[in-house]
């Protein structure tokens, strides 16, 4: 095996270090909120050493950053159903399921953290808000291409994904079926 096997390997120390960064972060906010933590308090608690950190992810924010948006690929992919109110349906429950889970209002807070603080947050706020929206953008694409009615992903974020992140922001929670329903059916 040469090296750059090597360096390409999927899992290995590499994904565990990963891991490990990623739950410390999600711990520290559901503990402390965002901003009251630093670089060497999430490498403590994953267990490695600071400059691991700073050299994967460069800035706390670009971390927090990669951390929301691997939650966020992992447990609520872009569903492709056949339709785009079953994709809408789908997704719409995912993310409900995602936000309101245990770790689901620390998410929430960190993404609204992330736009307040200073220029590197407001950008990894961007970086956040582009994929997700360029995620969403390729489901609204392929109903596109099946004929369906041409919606934009802002139409999406503000009809279906606000009212469910104000209601977690807010306490107004369980999201049910219904009322996450209510939300695709609305914007259809």
């Amino acid at each position: 095996m040469n090296e750059r096997q090597r360096a390409r390997r999927p899992g290995g120390r590499s994904a565990r270090i990963g891991a490990q960064v990623h739950q410390a972060v999600t711990d520290l906010i559901s503990e402390r909120g965002y901003g009251n933590f630093t670089v060497g308090e999430v490498a403590a608690r994953a267990g490695v050493a600071d400059s691991s950190v700073y050299r994967r992810w460069g800035t706390l924010e670009a971390l927090l950053t990669d951390v929301t948006l691997t939650r966020l690929n992992a447990r609520s992919p872009m569903p492709d159903t056949g339709s785009l109110a079953g994709d809408l349906r789908t997704y719409a429950a995912q993310v409900a399921r995602e936000i309101t889970g245990p770790d689901g209002l620390a998410l929430v807070r960190l993404a609204v953290a992330l736009s307040s603080n200073g220029p590197q947050g407001l950008q990894a706020a961007d970086v956040l808000r582009d994929e997700r929206t360029r995620q969403l953008q390729s489901m609204l694409d392929r109903a596109r291409e099946r004929g369906e009615r041409a919606l934009d992903a802002s139409d999406v974020l503000d009809h279906i994904m606000a009212p469910m992140y104000i209601r977690v922001l807010f306490g107004m929670v369980p999201l049910t079926p219904d009322y996450v329903d209510g939300l695709v059916d609305r914007l259809l």
